[in-house]
């Protein structure tokens, strides 16, 4: 009688130390949302410096160059996922199914990358000798870093796991190379608003700072949630795991599958936060109030 109760009792701690162990997971998430909803006050002082100056002409066809080469490119990133999504099917045929929406998913993203490192450079005359603003004046250096370690973390944790023989080659290449890839290539958007010296025209400078605001944010976002999303899923199938449980209690496996929620709703956040950062840059009360 004395080791049934023994047992139970340790039952009862094991159980009370999973849930918080898993809410103590769950908080990082938590705290990455809360910083993209942040976020949206910096877009909001920066959508109304621009409205309360009065842009130059040359400004205002900036303001519209940039928006159409964003939906360009974005069209084009969602054209790549469709073509991909043929693709899957010819390939692989019924078993694609579960591919068309990571793969749509990839292309858009991607779209979304491309659009703002390729953005064309404004014409307006810039200052002699060149300023250039801080990074921090443009985006919260907690979003940067936790973007970059997300990365990371989805590359330590797919490694271990290609190297088991847990993910195919096929597939450890792919989760590996997408999140890696839009990590390059936001830091390289990153690096072009940071170096782009400042318009010399004083009614160009909130345009100018809403650019480099939105380019940020944007590239920020889609890198954080192509990390963020095979990185749960990863986690998830780890915790998960049926090779990978003992009996009675353990710690590992409930951290992993808290792990992997807390990434899978995190990445869900950023992305829901990275569709309000699309709207372009207007000049005017009305595009601005929709």
């Amino acid at each position: 009688m004395a080791v049934s109760s023994g047992r139970t009792t340790i039952s009862t701690v094991g159980r009370l130390i999973a849930v918080l162990l898993f809410i103590a997971v769950l908080v990082p998430g938590v705290l990455l949302g809360r910083a993209w909803w942040l976020a949206g006050g910096r877009r909001t002082v920066a959508a109304g410096a621009v409205e309360l100056a009065e842009p130059t002409p040359e400004g205002v066809r900036t303001l519209a160059r940039q928006a159409l080469h964003g939906r360009r490119i974005r069209r084009l990133g969602l054209l790549l996922g469709v073509a991909g999504v043929i693709g899957s099917v010819v390939v692989l045929a019924e078993a694609s199914v579960f591919l068309w929406v990571p793969i749509l998913v990839l292309g858009l993203l991607a779209g979304v990358l491309l659009a703002e490192a390729t953005r064309p450079r404004p014409r307006w005359r810039t200052t002699s000798p060149p300023r250039r603003p801080r990074q921090s004046e443009q985006i919260s250096g907690w979003l940067v870093w936790t973007m970059r370690a997300a990365v990371a973390a989805q590359v330590a944790v797919t490694v271990p796991q290609w190297r088991s023989d847990e993910l195919s080659d096929g597939v450890a290449s792919a989760v590996l190379a997408a999140p890696v890839l839009a990590w390059v290539v936001a830091e390289i958007a990153l690096l072009r608003a940071l170096v782009r010296p400042l318009p010399v025209q004083g009614a160009d400078v909130p345009v100018d700072e809403a650019l480099r605001t939105w380019t940020a944010h944007l590239v920020t976002a889609a890198a954080t949630v192509l990390a963020l999303l095979p990185l749960g899923t990863l986690l998830l199938r780890a915790g998960i795991d049926p090779d990978g449980v003992s009996e009675g209690f353990d710690v590992l496996p409930v951290a992993l599958v808290a792990g992997g929620f807390s990434a899978l709703a995190a990445g869900a956040a950023v992305a829901g936060f990275l569709v309000t950062w699309l709207r372009p840059v207007r000049s005017d009360a009305r595009a601005l109030t929709g």
